[in-house]
């Protein structure tokens, strides 16, 4: 049986593992008021009492070749937290995404006799599928978000609970899309498209100087057109502001943050590929996605995937149903010809409620509860 006061490490690697933590860290601590948090999280985990070892943001980087400069300080982040928490020796480990960290702690912790789980599945079922083995010795419960996921490992045997997902926990059925625009401060009369590049330097640095010619070209062939851009943090707003240069765009306004809520206020989005096309499912916008990375990245990717879709959309839709254009698809003339189409076409837009109503109400399961009441009973365990 797990002590009344249990203590627990959770490792988490970028904002949205923050968030998910977080949540769980709540619905822990209403099952174990007298529990104790260690590991790796951000703002929002600390908030909830998480002491961490180092500072998330040391994790977070994007890419096969950016990690390859960071490799040696990864490894040894990796080293001195998995002997930290060996010393400390935690009742419960689990590890939030970021699977390439995570997972090889799991596994040394879980062969050293302490439990472990793992919260969001690698897309083993998408690309590198040879993992599922390194997985299945790595935890003794995989949380899943998504329902295809919990099926895959099903069939692999290994031990999962779908849990659904907390942003469909969090998003209401509808938006007022009016009122966000008045509380974003943006026109109620124009047709408004809102544009994320993405939360990270590298991505923002590869995206935005295409879509940025796209916004300038559609803005003078549709004059009726507006745009919003909600920077991620700070950092990511210097950085489109430099990228913006000094040319006067009066149909273009960038706003910190409030992503979730200026996609609402929107007709229309163009978006990198990433947990951000979920929200858009969520709030029932059509999109474009797409998405870019070095070709040296790429080319090994491709050689490992498993499936031509990359769109969280159309994965959970098991069809295409917006747009993905990856890589050398990724032109200004093709993200403008894709979202012309749906300009163009409102029927095809309002076909598209049905659908993502329909997922959004399947992955509504009051998710970090879920994994909660999945954690307490391997913490239980005898």
């Amino acid at each position: 049986m797990a002590t009344s006061s249990p203590l627990i490490a959770l490792i988490a690697g970028e904002q949205s593992g923050d968030i998910l933590g977080s949540g769980l860290m709540v619905a822990l601590r209403q099952r174990y008021p007298e529990a104790r948090f260690i590991g790796v999280g951000g703002s929002l985990m600390a908030e909830q009492g998480l002491h961490s070892f180092f500072p998330m943001e040391r994790l977070s980087v994007m890419g096969i070749t950016e990690v390859l400069g960071r490799l040696p300080e990864l490894f040894r982040l990796r080293r001195q937290l998995v002997d930290f928490l060996l010393n400390q020796q935690p009742d419960v480990c689990i590890g939030i995404d970021a699977p390439d960290f995570n997972l090889p702690i799991e596994r040394r912790l879980r062969a050293a006799g302490i439990r472990t789980a793992h919260y969001v599945s690698p897309s083993v079922w998408a690309w590198r599928k040879g993992r599922i083995k390194g997985i299945r010795d790595s935890v003794d419960l995989m949380l899943a978000l998504l329902p295809f996921e919990a099926q895959f490992y099903r069939d692999h045997d290994v031990p999962v609970e779908f849990v659904g997902h907390p942003l469909a926990d969090r998003i209401p059925m509808r938006m007022d899309a009016d009122a966000l625009r008045g509380q974003l401060g943006l026109s109620g009369k124009h047709t408004l498209i809102s544009v994320l590049p993405g939360s990270r330097g590298g991505e923002v640095g590869m995206l935005w100087p295409t879509f940025l010619q796209v916004i300038d070209e559609l803005a003078c062939r549709r004059p009726d057109l507006r745009f919003v851009v909600p920077a991620a943090n700070p950092a990511r707003r210097q950085q489109i502001d430099g990228l913006c240069g000094d040319r006067d765009r009066p149909y273009l306004s960038i706003i910190d943050g409030q992503s979730r809520e200026a996609m609402a206020a929107s007709d229309l989005v163009l978006l990198a590929s990433g947990t951000a096309t979920l929200e858009a499912l969520l709030v029932k916008r059509p999109m474009v996605i797409a998405y870019r990375v070095g070709w040296i990245t790429y080319w090994i990717a491709r050689s490992l995937a498993v499936t031509n879709t990359v769109g969280l959309p159309n994965l959970l839709a098991g069809e295409s149903v917006v747009p993905e254009l990856i890589q050398g698809d990724m032109t200004a003339n093709n993200l403008i010809a894709e979202l012309e189409r749906w300009l163009d076409d409102p029927a095809r837009a309002a076909a598209l409620l049905s659908r993502f109503d329909a997922i959004h109400d399947t992955l509504r399961r009051s998710a970090s509860d879920r994994a909660a009441v999945a954690v307490s009973a391997l913490l239980e365990r005898s």
